[in-house]
C-alpha cells in the first residue's frame, strides 16, 4: 500500500486575504461571516478549479474550532467535569465527490514541513468490501512522519465506515485549511478531525449527532493516530457555542450544558512557545500513573478485580471506575498517605498485574509517578465544580479572586504531576505580577496536557486582553517567541452546520 505524491504543490493563499468576495464557480447555500476561515476556503476552492476541484459538481463545506481548556483538562480521562471554550481559530474542510475510487487530499502548507498533496484509493483502506482494522489503518496512514497529517483525515473515513457501516464505492477530493496553531495545546487535531468527519458524513449522507460525531473522532485520535486523548477536545469542536464554556463530564462523554462567560469577564489564551503533544512521553507517563494509582486504590478499598484482555478492571459500583468520583475529603483522609510517590513498572506489574487504561502500557523499565497523578483528577474535579458554580453567580471582587485562585491551584497541580514547563510558569508568574501591579487579570493556568502549549488567563473583559499583550511582550523579550493570542470564540461544527457549494451554471 502507498500514498501517492503529486509532482507539483498547490499554491498557498495567506490567511490575511480574508475579505468577502463572490465565489466565481459556485453558489454557496449560505455566506458565513468573515473571521471564521470559511471565506478563505471558498477562495482556495475557486482558485483550484481545473487543477484540483471540478466546476460542474457540488461541494460540502464544514468547519470546527479549536478550544481553550479553561478548567479540568488533564483530568478528563479520569472522569472529571471539564469546562472548555471554543476558539475563533478553526479547521475548514471542503469535499467533492468523484466517479472513481480515488481519494485525493490537499492541505496547503507554508513552511514545507509536510507534503501538501497526497492520494490513495478506497481499496487501500479495505473499502468498499471490508474496511481495515484500526491497527492496520494506523500502520498504513502513519508510516511516514511527514505524511502523518493524512491520518487525521482518512482516519475519519475508516472510523465512519467501522462505526456506522458506511461502505462507499466512490472516492472524493478533500481540501483542508486550518488556522488553529499546531502544537499549542489548542486542540488543532480535534478541530481537523471534527471538520473532516462532519464534511464526510454530510457528503455520504450519514446522520451523526454531535456526541456520536465526537466519539467517532476520538476513535480516530486513539486508534488511528495513536494519541491517548480523552473526548473533551472533540466534543468542544463539535458541540461548542460561541461565548460559552462547554461543560462535559467525561464519564465517558456526558454533556452538562453551556456556561455563559459572564459579561464582565473574559478568557484569553497565550501560547508559551513550547510545542505540546498528547502523544509525548510525559503525558503518557503521567496518565499511566493515574491509572496505576486507581488500580492501587481498588486494592485499598477491597474491590474485586478481573482481567479483560490486557486490562485489569475493578468492580466499582461506587466510583464507576473514575477517580474523579472519589470525594476529596475521603481521599485525603483514607488514601492519600497510603500511595507511593513513584513505583517501578516491573514492581507494579508483579504486584498488581496491570491497570484499566487501554491507551497506555506499563513499561517494566520505567518508573511511574503515582501520588500526584492520582490526586490531580480528584482535586481538579472539585475545583471545576466550584469554578462552574462561581460563574453562575453575580461577579464580585471576592468571586474573581476565588476563580483566579482555583486556576492557580490547577496550575500547581500540573507541576506536581510533572507536566509543568518553565515557559508556561513564566506566563503564569507574569499574570501574578500584573495583578499585583493593579492589572485586571485574576488567574492563569497551563492547559490541556501541559508540558508547554497554551496558558489561559482570566480577567476583566478587554482589559485582560491588554494584559495578555503586555505578557506576550515580556515573553518575546525573554525567549524571542512571538506568542499567538487566542481571544475570540466561535460556534462548534454542529451549530455552524454545513454549506453546500452548488455549481454556478452560465
Amino acid at each position: 500500500m502507498a500514498l501517492a505524491r503529486p509532482c507539483a504543490a498547490m499554491p498557498y493563499a495567506p490567511p490575511a486575504a480574508r475579505r468577502h468576495r463572490t465565489v466565481k464557480h459556485f453558489v454557496p447555500s449560505t455566506t458565513p461571516a468573515e473571521g471564521l476561515g470559511v471565506l478563505l476556503l471558498f477562495r482556495l476552492v475557486d482558485e483550484s478549479v481545473g487543477t484540483f476541484f471540478r466546476p460542474d459538481r457540488p461541494l460540502v463545506v464544514a468547519r470546527a474550532p479549536g478550544r481553550l481548556d479553561v478548567m479540568g483538562g488533564f483530568a478528563d480521562y479520569s472522569g472529571s467535569l471539564v469546562l472548555q471554550l471554543p476558539t475563533a481559530e478553526a479547521a475548514c474542510v471542503a469535499v467533492q465527490g468523484r466517479d472513481d475510487d480515488q481519494l485525493r487530499l490537499w492541505s496547503p502548507c507554508r513552511d514545507g514541513s509536510r507534503t501538501q498533496r497526497l492520494s490513495t484509493r478506497l481499496a487501500e483502506l479495505g473499502l468498499p468490501d471490508a474496511v481495515l482494522p484500526y491497527a492496520e489503518a494506523r500502520a498504513f496512514l502513519c508510516a511516514d512522519p511527514r505524511d502523518r497529517w493524512v491520518a487525521y483525515l482518512l482516519g475519519n473515513l475508516v472510523a465512519l465506515a467501522r462505526e456506522t457501516g458506511l461502505r462507499p464505492a466512490q472516492g472524493f477530493d478533500l481540501l483542508l485549511h486550518s488556522d488553529v496553531p499546531e502544537g499549542k495545546g489548542a486542540a488543532s487535531s480535534a478541530a481537523i478531525e471534527v471538520a473532516t468527519m462532519r464534511a464526510l458524513a454530510a457528503h455520504y449522507g450519514v446522520p451523526l449527532d454531535g456526541r456520536t460525531l465526537a466519539l467517532c473522532c476520538q476513535k480516530v485520535e486513539n486508534e488511528v493516530v495513536g494519541a491517548p486523548c480523552g473526548v473533551m477536545d472533540q466534543m468542544t469542536a463539535a458541540c461548542g457555542q460561541a461565548g460559552a464554556l462547554l461543560a462535559l463530564r467525561c464519564q465517558p462523554c456526558e454533556f452538562e450544558g453551556l456556561v455563559p462567560v459572564p459579561e464582565p469577564l473574559e478568557f484569553v489564551g497565550l501560547d508559551s512557545g513550547v510545542r505540546h503533544a498528547v502523544s509525548g512521553s510525559d503525558y503518557r507517563t503521567v496518565r499511566a500513573g493515574a491509572f496505576v494509582g486507581a488500580r492501587m486504590l481498588a486494592d485499598l478499598r477491597g474491590l474485586p478485580v478481573h482481567r479483560q484482555g490486557d486490562l485489569v478492571l475493578a468492580d466499582d459500583p461506587e466510583w464507576r471506575g473514575y477517580l474523579a468520583n472519589c470525594p476529596v475529603a475521603e481521599f485525603r483522609r483514607s488514601f492519600a498517605a497510603r500511595l507511593p510517590v513513584t513505583i517501578p513498572g516491573a514492581e507494579f506489574l508483579q504486584r498488581y498485574g496491570g491497570h484499566g487504561d487501554p491507551h497506555t502500557r506499563i513499561d517494566p523499565a520505567r518508573t511511574y509517578p503515582v501520588a500526584a497523578p492520582t490526586a490531580h483528577p480528584i482535586e481538579e474535579n472539585a475545583r471545576v465544580e466550584r469554578f462552574r458554580q462561581l460563574l453562575g453567580e453575580p461577579v464580585t471582587a471576592a468571586s474573581c479572586e476565588e476563580l483566579g485562585g482555583l486556576m492557580y491551584a490547577a496550575h500547581a497541580s500540573y507541576s506536581a504531576c510533572g507536566l509543568g514547563h518553565e515557559s508556561a510558569d513564566f506566563l503564569v508568574e507574569q499574570a501574578r505580577a500584573r495583578r499585583a501591579a493593579g492589572g485586571q487579570v485574576f488567574g492563569a493556568k497551563i492547559t490541556g496536557g501541559g508540558s508547554g502549549g497554551t496558558v489561559v488567563l482570566l480577567g476583566e473583559r478587554t482589559k485582560v486582553w491588554h494584559e495578555a499583550l503586555r505578557i506576550k511582550k515580556a515573553l518575546l523579550q525573554r525567549t524571542g517567541h512571538a506568542a499567538h493570542v487566542f481571544r475570540w470564540s466561535s460556534p462548534g461544527a454542529m451549530a455552524f452546520g454545513t454549506i453546500r457549494l452548488e455549481p454556478r451554471h452560465g
